[in-house]
């Protein structure tokens, strides 16, 4: 391919609004397109990328053993109804619009493809016979994002390969699975990631085990912990840390104090208390009130129940909703939760007497439905809290005694976000620090969520009807892009991963006027192409200095450059996009097959 002949728009300016490197070098290196927010046309350069980490992910999903179909992005809001997934989705759920009755306002916009999947197994997997499948597709989805941002890793459309695995029990679930997680691990390899793999939180698509695939940038909007000994990653969503009886943040071997009122005009926040207390916030409970709506069972009949749920955290730490809701959802079993929201200040002030910033946790777990402690607040002995009166703390809390640890009210949990330092939960020793990443890829074990919920069963062995035990394996073929960029690049632009790079070699005519220049460089250029290799000639009529840098903006893995001077004395110069120090001479008869030579030693790491 000729440049002349190629489409590709590159740009000194920064483009306005772009922070990312990911995001600034594919606007500027003319891979992309923004349309509008969220929506981006591929160019032909960056096109050819994605096309690449296309083949990759299909490659290696086929040597897994899934089955490639296709399945629509308009799917009817029926199936969603189903699940009950309509809720949990959101304003994510987009939905057509149209007049009352239209067909358009039962059809939504696929981001994901559980139920439609799940009725095709449904509809043709009878029997344990069939069983294990794991069907896969790379299709467009649709995302109701309210703030897209970041170019490419935060849109309203994105490409993405979606595999779900349909086994007969736990035991081929757990086989599904690991080959789908062995199955990434190539993936992410292939395409030149330092990727690391993390427990999460499943979210609304539900199961009770998954791992996100991560790269660590500065330009992630995921935060990530990390053992300093590499023992132990996990989504902050999902997290947790060494627990130990004996707490730091109060001197859990001292004989209780009484309670004891003290005066804090104004002082409702943590800091400000302190400040007046002369006391440091891991001393401190924060009572974090939520006003709870539900439907529970009164006699056998159901009623229509709103109440309060109280968490408590030490005043250093920050509360984990999702970890929260999870135990809010355990500790509530036997009742539908219709809402779980932070209190209303009315509320608050009607739960504890007391204005906002004011309340405690003495006294409460009568008047409320459950009490959530945080374990670090279960040992916490002379603490200081909210008073449940406004303008007034006590000091002198102490757990078990002041707010009770068991009985029907009174869970004890971890609620809380880790913080940098906590140890590793594996008991190493190893401290935990908080990196921020880049999601690309996420496998789930569903179990029978999907199936249970659309009647999806098949015979066993026995002949009885049993529901499918489910995964799901999700990829974000855009964010693989992005993330390769991130990951790879320097002042000067994209340094590519060969395995995806839109070309693996440029060839560079310094002097395309001259007529001995102009013919060598084309003739290496054909050689390669012959020979196998993706490979583009510059061939414009430019100045050296703007080919050079255009060919560090696009990064392009391997270049070799055609000039009078080096042409003069029987050679050319081949360099390596990222070590551009590092040159190579060789004569143009043995060029070609030193470039191949490159390509089949570099490997990703070209």
């Amino acid at each position: 391919m000729r440049w002349t002949q190629f489409l590709v728009p590159t740009t000194k300016e920064t483009p306005k609004d772009a922070t990312a490197a990911s995001h600034v070098l594919m606007l500027r290196a003319g891979l992309i397109r923004q349309l509008a927010a969220g929506l981006y046309s591929y160019l032909p350069l960056g096109y050819r990328v994605l096309r690449k980490v296309e083949a990759i992910v299909r490659e290696e999903m086929s040597r897994a053993g899934a089955l490639e179909l296709h399945m629509p992005v308009l799917q009817p809001l029926s199936i969603w109804e189903e699940t009950g997934r309509t809720a949990a989705m959101g304003d994510v759920l987009l939905r057509l619009g149209g007049p009352a009755g239209d067909w358009r306002t039962q059809t939504v916009l696929g981001p994901t493809h559980e139920e439609v999947v799940t009725e095709i197994a449904r509809a043709y997997l009878s029997s344990y016979k069939q069983l294990p499948v794991n069907l896969f597709q790379i299709q467009t989805k649709f995302r109701g994002e309210a703030r897209p941002k970041s170019g490419v890793l935060r849109t309203r459309e994105f490409l993405m390969k979606d595999a779900y695995s349909f086994d007969a029990d736990k035991a081929g679930l757990d086989a599904s699975y690991q080959v789908m997680y062995d199955a990434y691990c190539r993936i992410f390899s292939r395409c030149g990631l330092p990727y690391v793999a993390v427990e999460a939180d499943s979210g609304a698509i539900g199961g009770d085990v998954s791992h996100e695939f991560m790269v660590l940038t500065d330009a992630g909007e995921d935060t990530v912990a990390v053992s300093e000994s590499g023992d132990y990653a996990a989504n902050t969503e999902r997290a947790t840390s060494w627990y130990s009886s004996c707490s730091e943040s109060a001197d859990s071997n001292a004989a209780p104090q009484p309670l004891t009122q003290i005066h804090t005009p104004g002082a409702g926040k943590v800091d400000d208390v302190c400040a007046v207390l002369g006391t440091t916030p891991a001393r401190m409970i924060k009572t974090l009130i939520f006003d709870l709506h539900s439907l529970r069972d009164s006699g056998g009949k159901e009623i229509e129940w709103r109440g309060w749920v109280v968490a408590l955290v030490r005043g250093d730490h920050e509360l984990n909703e999702v970890k929260f809701r999870k135990v809010v959802k355990t500790a509530l079993a036997d009742e539908l939760i219709l809402g779980l929201e932070m209190a209303t200040p009315e509320s608050i002030e009607k739960l504890t007497d007391a204005k906002v910033g004011f309340a405690g946790p003495q006294n409460l777990a009568e008047r409320v439905d459950k009490l959530i402690i945080d374990r670090d607040v279960s040992v916490m002995t002379n603490a200081y809290s909210g008073a449940n009166r406004t303008d007034y703390h006590v000091g002198g809390v102490t757990a078990g005694r002041d707010f009770p640890l068991d009985g029907d009210k009174a869970v004890i949990a971890d609620i809380r976000t880790v913080v940098d330092g906590d140890l590793s939960p594996t008991g190493s020793g190893a401290a935990l620090r908080l990196k921020t990443a880049i999601e690309v890829g996420h496998v789930f074990k569903l179990g029978t969520k999907y199936s249970e919920a659309m009647k999806a069963q098949f015979l066993n062995r026995d002949g009885k009807p049993q529901p499918f035990i489910m995964g799901c394996y999700g990829i974000g073929l855009n964010r693989i892009v992005a993330a390769a960029i991130e990951a790879n690049h320097d002042a000067n632009g994209i340094i590519w991963p060969l395995t995806i790079a839109p070309f693996e070699v440029l060839v560079i005519s310094l002097d395309p006027r001259d007529e001995h220049v102009a013919r060598t460089a084309a003739e290496l250029h054909d050689q390669l192409a012959a020979a196998g290799v993706d490979v583009l000639l510059d061939d414009r009529d430019e100045r050296a200095g703007f080919k050079f840098k255009d060919a560090d903006l696009i990064g392009v893995p391997i270049r070799v450059v055609v000039g009078k001077k080096s042409l003069a004395e029987g050679q050319v110069e081949i360099t390596l996009r990222r070590t551009p120090g590092e040159k190579q001479l060789a004569s143009p008869a043995s060029a070609v097959e030193a470039v191949r030579d490159l390509i089949r030693n570099a490997g990703s790491g070209a």
